[in-house]
């Protein structure tokens, strides 16, 4: 999957897909806290990764 937003605290996976999502409109899905751990999360903790895609 092109896009990804994670849970910095346990890796889960918040969203995985191919349209670009704005972190913030995921984490209001979820009250702003990581589905699996219960971590707040803030966009302001966010960090943007980009890694090329292995053949």
């Amino acid at each position: 999957m092109p896009f990804e937003i994670v849970c910095n605290n346990c890796g889960t996976p918040l969203y995985s897909g191919m349209d670009i999502k704005q972190a913030n409109n995921i984490l209001k899905l979820y009250n702003n806290r990581c589905k699996k751990c219960g971590e707040l999360l803030s966009t302001k903790d966010f960090i943007l990764k980009i890694e090329p895609i292995e053949k």
